[in-house]
C-alpha cells in the first residue's frame, strides 16, 4: 500500500514538471485550450479579458487598462513611463506573488512608440513567449506576460472623424430619448398657427436644447420643421 501511495505521489510529481514546463515555453497554447474550455462552460465567460490600451492623441499621451482593481482607468503619467509591481506605488500594482515588486514598466518614447523594459525580474517579461532581456518596442495585439498575469497589449495606429449623422437619424433619436412621447405627437384639437408655438407647448424645443446643445440653431430650426412637416396632420404633403 505504501508503495502504490508513492508510485501515486511521483506520478503526480512529475506531471505538475511538466505542466510547468509547458506553461514556461507555451503559455499562448494553454490560453487557447481555456478559451475552448469557456465554449462548454458558460459561467467562464464572466471572465474579463486583461489588457492595456496605449492612447496618443494631440494633447496626451496615456494608457487605458482594467489591470487596476479590475477597472477600466484611464492613467496619466507626466514622464510617460508606467511602472508595473507588487509595490504599491507601481503605477500598476499588481497582487500576484509570482510578480517581483518592480517588475517592468511600458514607456512611450516620441515619435517610435510604447516600449516594455523588464527590470531584471525574478520570473521575467515575456513578449508573445518571447523573454524581453531588453526594451522591445510593442506592437498592436502584442501578448504580454508578467509573472503569473497574461495580458494583450493594443496601441492606435490612427484617429478618424466620422461624418455627421442623418437628420432622419436624429429625428429617430430624439423621439426615442423623449419621456413624452405622446404628447409630442399629439396636437390640441384646434388647428396650429405656426410650429414655434406648439414646440413651447409641449417643451419641445427645450428637449432638443438638452438633448443636442453642441447643434447649431440653424440645426435645432430644421429639425423642428422636418418634425412638424412628419408629424402634423393639418399638413396636407
Amino acid at each position: 500500500m505504501a508503495d502504490f501511495a508513492q508510485t501515486e505521489i511521483e506520478r503526480k510529481l512529475t506531471l505538475y514538471q511538466v505542466f510547468i514546463k509547458l506553461y514556461e515555453h507555451n503559455s499562448s497554447l494553454l490560453d487557447e485550450i481555456l478559451q475552448l474550455e469557456n465554449l462548454y462552460y458558460p459561467s467562464l465567460k464572466t471572465l474579463k479579458a486583461s489588457y492595456v490600451h496605449g492612447v496618443v492623441d494631440t494633447t496626451a499621451v496615456y494608457l487605458m487598462t482594467n489591470l487596476c482593481d479590475n477597472q477600466t482607468q484611464s492613467l496619466q503619467q507626466s514622464q510617460r513611463i508606467w511602472t508595473i509591481g507588487r509595490n504599491r506605488s507601481s503605477g500598476i500594482c499588481i497582487a500576484d506573488s509570482y510578480m517581483s515588486r518592480r517588475h517592468a514598466a511600458i514607456q512611450h518614447i516620441d515619435e517610435q512608440g510604447f516600449y516594455l523594459i523588464d527590470f531584471n525580474s525574478t520570473n521575467g517579461s515575456f513578449v508573445n513567449d518571447q523573454r524581453t532581456l531588453e526594451p522591445i518596442k510593442l506592437k498592436d495585439g502584442d501578448r504580454i506576460r508578467l509573472g503569473s498575469l497574461t495580458f494583450n497589449f493594443f496601441v492606435e495606429h490612427k484617429s478618424r472623424i466620422l461624418p455627421t449623422v442623418a437628420m432622419e437619424l436624429l429625428m429617430q433619436l430624439m423621439h426615442r430619448k423623449s419621456d413624452s412621447k405622446a404628447e409630442i405627437l399629439t396636437y390640441p384639437g384646434d388647428k396650429p398657427n405656426n410650429n414655434l408655438e406648439i414646440s413651447r407647448n409641449f417643451g419641445l424645443a427645450d428637449q432638443i436644447d438638452h438633448c443636442y446643445d453642441d447643434f447649431s440653431s440653424e440645426h435645432k430650426s430644421e429639425i423642428l420643421d422636418r418634425f412638424f412637416s412628419r408629424q402634423n396632420p393639418y399638413n396636407p404633403s
